[in-house]
């Protein structure tokens, strides 16, 4: 006998096909049989050892989180009920071009405290892995939700070329591009960039293209943080287009937003450069989170030029009053390229996360001035997180109607008052977006979250409620479902979605969270 029947769902597929009522078959953590309709049709209902009644439930597959930031959070935190309780059953990281594989001993400890305000330093961390397959390997052994991984292509230039601000040498370009095969080999399903992030942004065109190349030649596909998402937004844009057209490789824009005053109702702009290219035979796709301020580290603003030679370096410039005068003047009026282009405006700025515990009453806080913004990232050595509130609310609602649009949290899990995407994004999008605002249709936007980023990673048997599918789902109250994350509140769990499997496990059983580590690393497959 089967181990459980779903009863009388209303089955959402993932496909954007209506929904339908059913019972749904699962074991040996797959669906094993799907029987539509089954209360009025009169022939003999399944059995299983376990019945779970389904009534006034929406059934769809688990939730995949095409942004996660949940490098260490994963390993770190074996609950995870931030994703878990969403219904996400997948995460994508390594994204933004920095993560914690591959690495050497050098490497590592740099990554370490350059992303520090995206995942902790990590003192509570077994690094225990060098190379990419090493990483996933640890993620074998258990953790909540799955996951699959993004070569980093700023951690590939760390690694071959260091925090120079300058070309590569054809060696050095040589062994990026090993170091992008290697990983693909060992699993990883893409490349990320964080072309506002040093050293990533130190590499030209010329240099992506190359181990975008390479990525193809694996079918994996290119998901950048581009150069802009403010002023210059579109043309950064267009610069990914065009550079994985001349790769040959499949592109995935990452948080496809259009920030800052000067990109006030241009999300149309976009969706129609976009349109073009996908008419033109261009193989594109997209993610966005469904709030408008966006968040990162206070030290990703910094210009360029302040940031090269790595952390150390960083932090002897900000100590040095006639440098830290010249930052200011980059920030505050010409336009720091690590803000994309825009003039920095404090009072969009609040700080939501440090290091030093001395440093807590600055959370929450907004801030007023380069002086306070130096003397934070001095006394906190570049960790804090913050939320940035440059968004626009008709484009976040533009965008997320695109035919190649997916959902991705970008969600941060460090400090104390982080950015509620990472508690909130899919349940925001099934209880605001769909119930309350109708953006989307309850189909669509399923689709959206499951099927659609299914397609994107190639994967063969998940992001759809089939028969031989794995049984990573999802049972949601559509009148009920919502986020509880907010501002003011952002650790707080959504509510409406009382179960979740993965791997036909549950992982969450009547609204709580139980101790199964269904998870694994999820490879590319060839």
């Amino acid at each position: 006998m089967e181990e459980l029947v779903i009863r009388d769902a209303d089955v959402v597929d993932g496909s954007g096909a209506p929904s339908y009522r059913a019972d749904v078959v699962v074991d040996g953590g797959r669906i094993v049989s799907i029987v539509k309709e089954a209360a009025d049709a009169g022939c003999q209902r399944p059995t299983a050892r376990r019945e779970l009644d389904a009534e006034g439930l929406v059934l769809s597959p688990g939730f995949i989180d095409m942004h996660a930031h949940s490098d260490l959070a994963l390993l770190r935190d074996p609950d995870h009920s931030a994703k878990a309780a969403q219904g996400v059953t997948l995460e994508v990281l390594g994204q933004d071009g920095l993560s914690y594989a591959p690495v050497d001993d050098r490497t590592l400890a740099e990554v370490r405290r350059a992303i520090t305000g995206w995942n902790g330093y990590g003192d509570d961390i077994d690094f225990d892995w060098r190379t990419v397959g090493e990483y996933l390997d640890r993620l074998d052994r258990g953790i909540a939700v799955n996951a699959a991984y993004l070569i980093p292509q700023g951690t590939v230039r760390m690694l071959a070329v260091g925090w120079e601000d300058r070309e590569a040498t054809p060696a050095e370009l040589d062994r990026m591009r090993r170091l992008v095969a290697e990983g693909m080999e060992q699993g990883a399903v893409g490349m990320s960039s964080g072309l506002t992030y040093t050293p990533g942004m130190y590499a030209k065109d010329a240099e992506l293209t190359e181990l975008c190349r390479v990525v193809a030649s694996y079918g994996g596909y290119y998901c950048p943080h581009h150069r802009s998402y403010g002023a210059g937004a579109l043309e950064a844009y267009e610069e990914m287009v065009a550079l994985t057209r001349e790769a040959g490789c499949s592109l995935h824009l990452a948080h496809a937003t259009m920030n800052f005053g000067v990109n006030e109702g241009r999300a149309p702009e976009l969706t129609a450069l976009l349109d073009k290219a996908l008419a033109d035979g261009a193989d594109i796709s997209l993610d966005t989170y469904p709030y408008t301020p966006g968040s990162t580290t206070l030290a990703a603003l910094l210009p360029s030029w302040a940031s090269e030679g790595g952390p150390e370096e960083i932090l002897g410039r900000l100590a040095d009053d006639g440098t830290a005068e010249r930052i200011r003047h980059h920030l505050e009026v010409v336009g720091s390229n690590g803000c994309h282009g825009v003039p920095v405006d404090w009072e969009t700025i609040e700080i939501s996360g440090v290091a030093d515990p001395a440093l807590a009453d600055q959370v929450g806080r907004r801030l007023d001035g380069w002086a306070t913004a130096r003397r934070l990232l001095l006394a906190d050595r570049l960790a804090p997180s913050i939320i940035q509130h440059v968004g626009h609310e008709e484009n976040v609602r533009h965008i997320m109607r695109h035919r190649v649009h997916t959902g991705g949290s970008d969600g941060i899990l460090q400090g104390a008052k982080p950015h509620p995407r990472a508690y909130g994004t899919f349940p925001h999008y099934l209880g605001h977006y769909v119930r309350e605002l109708g953006v989307l249709s309850l189909e669509e936007c399923v689709a959206h979250l499951t099927g659609r980023p299914a397609a994107r990673l190639r994967l063969p048997d998940r992001g759809l409620v089939r028969e031989g599918y794995r049984a990573d789902l999802v049972l949601f109250d559509p009148a009920t479902v919502a986020a509880g994350s907010t501002f003011e509140a952002p650790r707080t769990l959504p509510t409406g979605i009382p179960y979740v499997l993965v791997d036909g496990r549950f992982v969450i059983e009547e609204g709580h969270r139980t101790d199964v580590l269904a998870g694994r690393s999820v490879r590319r497959t060839p």
